[in-house]
């Protein structure tokens, strides 16, 4: 069983919306953590990869065409999997997708990919927002790729009116009702938004404590409007209850990720939750010694009633800890990937 995986983080857009530019800032206020780039130009000159040549530990640049023109996922797969060892270190890979991609191929090209070194990180699908009704016009698909995405970000908003953004956030609240959107320009995004930073001087998962110091520390050097919420329960959770919100998460909800504890369900194990967007991604493991059983959460998002979050986290502590519910816990389970 892999004892990590390492997300793969699709970022998505029309040329021009930005994308370079965002990996840019990714990548210069990465916080320590190693990443993984596969840049995809579209073209014989690889403008981009020289872009971003010298901020990244290892990059990889696919040559003429668009990632999604690939029959299989075979080329895909033997770049994620030189990127993925372990000796590479890698804590996160990102793919700045060609303009002409198609988002559903390349969660098609991803979600395929045999490498259990690594998982689906999500679709992040960039806009320039003072571009935006052009862009529809020239490509109606656009709809499309929003509806696919796990994060739109909202790019170039220096460029666009006050009145013209809430304009554009109603319009993609209709086509993607309940996706969190961000509002930036130049490309300037948390990159907690997307990845951990890397503990300093640490080995081993990040602890509660770790997540909470770094939404902490980010909120003094960024700008990005988002809301996190954190959440602790002393007592088990009831599965069938935290599946329900899971399933039918609050809209705006982007990243959730920390610990579980389901009691009698789960006597010996600790289980990791990693979402983004609808993904969900659970892993098990034993209780580090000495450590106190609760349930320990993060969650990211924007625009998130962070009341009604809590409240509904809240019922999904279990109303009497010693019941056994293996039918709730199959749910739990089947996200588990060994």
């Amino acid at each position: 069983m892999v004892d990590r995986r390492i997300p793969v983080i699709l970022i998505a857009g029309f040329l021009g919306s930005g994308k370079t530019t965002l990996l840019n800032h990714l990548l210069a206020n990465r916080q320590g953590a190693r990443i993984g780039v596969v840049v995809n130009d579209f073209g014989s000159i690889a403008v981009d990869a020289m872009a971003v040549s010298g901020q990244v530990d290892t990059m990889m640049s696919f040559g003429n065409g668009c990632l999604c023109c690939a029959v299989d996922a075979s080329g895909l797969d033997g770049m994620l999997a030189k990127l993925s060892e372990a000796e590479a270190g890698i804590d996160v890979i990102v793919i700045e997708a060609s303009g002409l991609a198609e988002p559903r191929d390349l969660i098609r090209l991803m979600i395929a990919s045999e490498n259990p070194a690594i998982a689906y990180g999500g679709l992040v699908e960039l806009v320039d927002a003072a571009e935006f009704e052009a862009t529809r016009r020239r490509h109606p698909e656009l709809d499309e790729h929003l509806g696919f995405a796990d994060l739109v970000v909202l790019n170039k908003t220096d460029r666009a009116g006050a009145d013209a953004l809430d304009k554009l956030r109603g319009t993609i609240d209709e086509i993607a009702p309940g996706t969190p959107v961000i509002a930036t320009s130049h490309g300037r995004i948390d990159p907690t938004l997307f990845f951990d930073a890397r503990p300093r001087e640490r080995v081993g998962q990040l602890s509660f404590d770790d997540l909470r110091e770094e939404e902490h520390d980010h909120e003094h050097h960024f700008h990005t409007a988002y809301d996190s919420v954190s959440f602790t329960a002393e007592r088990p959770l009831d599965p069938r209850r935290l599946m329900d919100f899971l399933e039918q998460r609050p809209g705006g909800l982007y990243r959730i990720k920390g610990f579980l504890d389901f009691g009698p369900n789960g006597p010996r194990s600790r289980f990791g939750l990693h979402t983004v967007g609808s993904f969900i991604q659970v892993e098990r493991s034993a209780w580090p010694s000495g450590r106190p059983r609760r349930s320990e959460l993060v969650l990211i998002g924007s625009g998130i009633d962070t009341e009604a979050v809590t409240a509904r986290l809240e019922e999904c502590v279990a109303d009497d800890p010693d019941v056994v519910d293996e039918r709730g816990m199959l749910r739990v389970l089947r996200f588990i990937q060994d």
